[in-house]
């Protein structure tokens, strides 16, 4: 089974993805599974869900909620989450039967604050970052004796599958067998970032975002 852990739609405010071209695309890529995770909403899941059509593809609801000490995901989740401090928010996706995620946890996370007892998986592979990110994470998580995982990050169709976890049949979702990884296209974050700023009438972020773009695009040349 080959899962792509982490992808956008348009219910998130940086990604403007449509879910019927979610699906397409994943199952062009080769996928047996997709966590649409929207930041702070299951609405890209259920819409997905409900919208899915192709048989050999399964649609996980998930969120990908801005907690107290950073971004934590919540899989297999039923409703929304309604707390946004971090013991609480842990425990409203436990109460549903979920799986925690801890996502990027070098970007944006303050990992002193973290009681991992409560992450059931890292993301060792985000498509976002940098190879040396990755590293850190995927240490990490062998620190904690957590399982690893990978998710493309995808808030662009290009790069939906770029990031994937493979799994043995029946499916053990703490026992992965393998992630593979591979940097996003270079605009793909500017792209986001854009959308960003349009989505939230952020002069600020749009000016910041266009004068930041070359230095980005020389820094992967």
């Amino acid at each position: 089974m080959i899962i792509d852990f982490h992808t956008h739609s348009y219910h998130s405010y940086d990604c403007m993805m449509e879910p019927g071209r979610i699906l397409n695309r994943a199952t062009q890529k080769g996928l047996n599974a997709i966590v649409i995770n929207d930041h702070n909403t299951i609405k890209g899941g259920l819409e997905c869900q409900s919208i899915n059509k192709h048989p050999g593809l399964e649609v996980i609801i998930g969120a990908e909620i801005k907690t107290s000490i950073g971004d934590i995901t919540g899989i297999f989740l039923k409703e929304e989450i309604i707390s946004r401090n971090y013991t609480d928010v842990i425990t409203e996706i436990k109460n549903q039967g979920g799986i925690t995620i801890l996502n990027h946890p070098f970007v944006g996370h303050e990992l002193n604050g973290i009681n991992f007892e409560g992450i059931d998986i890292i993301e060792g592979y985000n498509g976002r970052l940098t190879e040396e990110q990755n590293r850190m994470a995927v240490e990490l998580a062998v620190k904690l004796a957590k399982p690893v995982i990978a998710g493309s990050d995808s808030h662009t169709y290009s790069e939906i599958g770029n990031c994937n976890t493979y799994y043995d049949e029946p499916v053990n979702w703490l026992l992965p067998k393998k992630s593979i990884y591979k940097q996003c296209p270079v605009l793909a974050p500017v792209k986001s970032q854009l959308i960003k700023a349009l989505k939230n009438r952020d002069i600020s972020l749009f000016t910041r975002v266009i004068l930041s773009t070359p230095r980005k695009i020389l820094t992967r040349l």
